[in-house]
């Protein structure tokens, strides 16, 4: 491998020399050999937007030129794109500002902006982090890679999940079956009810990461070391968060208190409170679908799924509910991060809070996965759902909680002993009700309707 010397204010360092890095990037490559989870890549794309944007804000309050802003955006454009994200190998294990991947963005923009400058047009620190620290522009990266996560790649799976059950509600009307309760039968409920109620796990859950993302559009650039804004130009907070709306065409506006957004990292806990939400929903919704899909003889059996590949190495024709699996494993990992994000928002230490990395690495690992995991089974299981209707009907009319129509009729005790010794001899409802002589058969035909029980 060929090298090339690079400086920084320690001295000299050996660099690969095709790759845009330089001094401080390639001690941090040799200092942090820790696990190998690289920095997500959003924040790679959202250290792109910022210091594009950045680099407008400065120019357009006469900071730097109009050569060196057009060489960043140049530079910061295939950032975005990600054509240079080899040139991003920094881990998530490293200083816990985040200020290396901060210094990684600033020496691949300023070498790959003096190449396409074709001179020695820009400095990592002077220009490409103009107006800026590490320990505002790692939180601003943080809070755009969030809003650009949930917006465009989770809320809309979601939506599309959302939609596949209001087409199984309409499919499914007028089929009535047991309800459960404690995993034990219950009174009937329409299978659309039961759908519906899926359905608006995932329209609450959408409102609460709604409710979250006012406080995700808040950017902390402009509060630069400790929240002064030492050495950011006057209106530049203002200036750079507009630019920013501009670039990811959302509203983003610049945080009220920077020394809140420096060490505060409530807005992300608060927000993947939501995304936890989400996965105690869809591993509820996950649950139910592989339960009433059980069998295919001695389960529940009342729904039918899609079959999608074999389920047992040593069983042949088995087939499971992988889908569902699957997203319940999703679930199981997104409330784990839920700690994870917790306990790294509570490490706000003076002005700074200092687990930036990890924190972001779970709840981006959390958007990614629900997004995922939702389109994997709206396509490969929800979407395919179909009602077994004899299975249904057959439960329902055996279920002995229907009794729980006769109360009004024979009163709570009664309707306890009718239920009682149906089960214990093994009849039906009506054969019981008649035999202890609380009603009379054609009584008992005429107020004992189990499809109007919804």
């Amino acid at each position: 491998m060929e090298y090339r010397i690079e400086r920084d204010s320690m001295g000299e360092m050996k660099v690969p020399a095709d790759k845009y890095w330089a001094a401080q990037t390639q001690r941090s490559l040799q200092n942090f050999e820790i696990g190998g989870e690289v920095m997500p890549r959003e924040i790679t794309h959202a250290f792109g937007i910022l210091k594009k944007a950045a680099a407008i804000a400065n120019f357009n309050l006469g900071k730097i030129s109009a050569e060196k802003k057009d060489a960043i955006a140049a530079a910061c454009d295939e950032v975005i794109a990600g054509k240079l994200n080899e040139h991003f190998p920094l881990v998530v294990w490293q200083t816990g500002s985040g200020t290396q991947s901060n210094m990684n963005a600033n020496e691949v923009i300023a070498n790959r902006g003096n190449e396409i400058a074709g001179e020695k047009l820009l400095h990592p620190n002077d220009d490409v982090n103009k107006s800026q620290s590490s320990n505002d522009t790692f939180p601003t990266a943080m809070h755009i890679a969030a809003v650009l996560g949930i917006e465009d790649k989770l809320m809309p799976q979601m939506d599309a999940l959302i939609k596949t059950m209001k087409r199984l509600e309409k499919e499914n009307e007028g089929i009535v079956k047991s309800g459960r309760t404690h995993l034990q039968d219950a009174t009937p409920i329409a299978f659309s009810q039961e759908i519906s109620g899926w359905r608006n796990m995932l329209e609450k859950t959408r409102e609460m990461l709604k409710a979250a993302l006012p406080g995700l559009r808040e950017l902390a650039l402009g509060g630069t070391a400790v929240g002064t804004g030492l050495n950011a130009p006057e209106g530049f907070a203002e200036e750079i968060a507009k630019q920013v709306g501009i670039l990811t065409e959302k509203d983003f506006v610049t945080a009220e208190n920077k020394f809140h957004a420096l060490t505060s990292k409530d807005d992300l806990v608060f927000a993947h409170g939501a995304l936890k939400a989400l996965a105690a929903n869809l591993m509820k919704i996950a649950n139910d679908v592989r339960w009433l899909a059980s069998g295919p003889r001695c389960g529940l059996g009342e729904i039918f799924i899609p079959e999608n590949e074999p389920g047992s190495s040593i069983m042949p024709g088995k087939v499971n509910p992988t889908q569902c699996e699957a997203m319940t494993m999703v679930a199981v990992q997104v409330m784990a991060n839920d700690v994870a994000v917790g306990m790294a928002a509570s490490q706000g230490n003076f002005e700074l809070n200092v687990f930036m990395p990890v924190l972001i690495y779970n709840f981006l690992q959390s958007v990614r996965l629900l997004a995922d995991g939702i389109a994997s089974f709206n396509k490969n299981c929800a979407a395919g759902i179909k009602a077994n209707r004899e299975k249904m009907a057959h439960n329902l009319h055996n279920s002995l909680m229907l009794v729980t129509a006769l109360n009004p009729y024979i009163g709570y005790d009664n309707a306890a002993k009718t239920a009682k010794k149906a089960f214990r001899e093994n009849i039906s409802l009506k054969e019981a009700c008649v035999a202890l002589g609380f009603l009379t058969p054609e009584k008992f035909d005429e107020v004992f309707h189990p499809e109007e029980m919804v």
